[in-house]
């Protein structure tokens, strides 16, 4: 079959159109065609489906498979089939976009023919989208640290929410980290549950203090972050079974908590996953059953405040909202003084390998420096540009002697996409100003 041809699958009486089938999505440790990623996706389909049916979903979309670049595609496809539903949100910006709900395994197939290796659904359904029904932790490791406490702060996770009356559902991030998601009642607005996951958070780093951090800014992190910020408007994380583009192709796997203090990431990929789902079903196949309610988080949230504890950093694109600290990196803040972090950008290319290698020229460049920087001194940061990612990289200076520190140079590659969009913003903010 060549790459120009088509397959149709029927799928519960549905025909879906599976264009350029024997493209390889995967091609390095894992040999894997985007036909082969449909059949993925369609043999565990109820466990997907449980994840995204009746939630809007954001497509992101990787059209020349899982080792090129992906970009974001809020809005739904006009050229899709007539039994596909779509639902309007609206977003912070004050803007508006109608996206694609997914409700069968046909839709499914659908969405992943245009490239959707991963599943984006957001926290709420369809016939309520400004409260969510899904609180969601996500345990984010710096570098360095190691899997033995990703799982041991999932396991603080778990012992906090039942404090709370609450029932958490982990799984695999399918990359370094993992996901705790917590069914809610639909009664609390988005910024209610993300008080509740700052809250929880705080809880959790205050009983971990050595291994869990709360701490939005990465110069400042260290163990195991827990990204409360994921519950806000617009976020939308990976779901469950979503396949991640790793060279291995692994999966976002559900887990039962007897499985947590054991299991190693890598053992579930789209060649064992599907296996797995065969011989024992979904361990989340109870999640909607018992919704849980928000009041005793948000009741630590509420002594969190009384006792000077302001709200936390929202993302850089949200407006600035009322209790929340200075939205600054402490590197850059002007006080105090003493909190402030010596960085320097290396590098900010589209691509994040010819990042690492802008990295790897500037330790060349700098023998004496290298060897002195720490794992989490290197922040290599993911950023969201307006319809794809690309990379930065910045290394701290904190633990190199003033007298050898290099200076801020002109960063190896210097290719910032956002540069432009940002230039003629600020040109036009400035004309507006009176």
């Amino acid at each position: 079959m060549s790459s120009n041809d088509a397959e149709v699958l029927s799928i519960d009486g549905r025909e879906v159109r599976v264009t350029h089938p024997s493209k390889l999505y995967f091609s390095k440790q894992t040999t894997f065609t985007k036909l082969d990623l449909v059949r993925y996706y369609l043999s565990i389909a109820p466990g997907a489906l449980a994840g995204i049916r009746d939630r809007p979903i954001v497509l992101k979309r990787f059209v020349n498979g899982a080792e090129a670049d992906a970009f974001y595609q809020k809005r739904a496809p006009s050229d899709r089939p007539e039994w596909l539903r779509t639902v309007t949100l609206s977003f912070p910006s004050g803007r508006t976009a109608e996206e694609i709900v997914v409700d069968d395994a046909a839709g499914l197939a659908w969405i992943v023919n245009l490239g959707c290796i991963e599943l984006h659904p957001h926290p709420v359904r369809s016939g309520d989208l400004d409260h969510p029904d899904e609180l969601r932790v996500d345990l984010d490791p710096v570098p360095g640290v190691s899997w033995t406490d990703v799982r041991t702060v999932a396991l603080e996770v778990k012992a906090l929410l039942e404090e709370m009356g609450l029932r958490g559902w982990p799984k695999t991030s399918g990359s370094r980290g993992m996901h705790v998601n917590v069914r809610i009642q639909p009664r609390w607005t988005f910024s209610e549950v993300r008080r509740a996951a700052v809250a929880l958070s705080r809880a959790v780093e205050q009983r971990a203090p050595k291994l869990a951090s709360s701490k939005w800014w990465k110069e400042e992190r260290h163990g195991v972050f827990l990204d409360y910020n994921q519950n806000a408007k617009d976020r939308t994380t990976a779901s469950a079974y979503s396949v991640r583009p790793l060279p291995d192709a692994r999966v976002s796997a559900p887990l039962e908590w007897s499985e947590v203090p054991d299991c190693d990431p890598a053992d579930f990929t789209v060649l064992t996953v599907p296996g797995r789902f065969a011989r024992r079903g979904d361990p989340h196949a109870g999640i909607d059953d018992e919704p849980g309610s928000l009041e005793k988080l948000l009741d630590l949230w509420d002594r969190d405040e009384a006792s000077g504890l302001g709200d936390a950093p929202w993302p850089p694109h949200f407006r600035k909202m009322e209790g929340e600290a200075p939205r600054v990196a402490p590197s850059r803040a002007k006080k105090p003084p003493r909190e402030k972090m010596p960085l320097i950008t290396i590098a900010n290319s589209p691509e994040r390998e010819a990042a690492r290698a802008g990295l790897e020229r500037w330790k060349e460049k700098h023998p004496e420096v290298a060897p002195l920087l720490a794992e989490d001194d290197i922040l290599i940061d993911s950023m969201r540009g307006r319809s794809s990612t690309w990379t930065r990289i910045r290394v701290n200076l904190r633990n190199v002697p003033e007298s050898i520190r290099p200076p801020q140079e002109t960063p190896d590659p210097d290719d910032d996409p956002t540069r432009e969009w940002r230039a003629k913003f600020k040109s036009a903010r400035s004309k507006k100003s009176p």
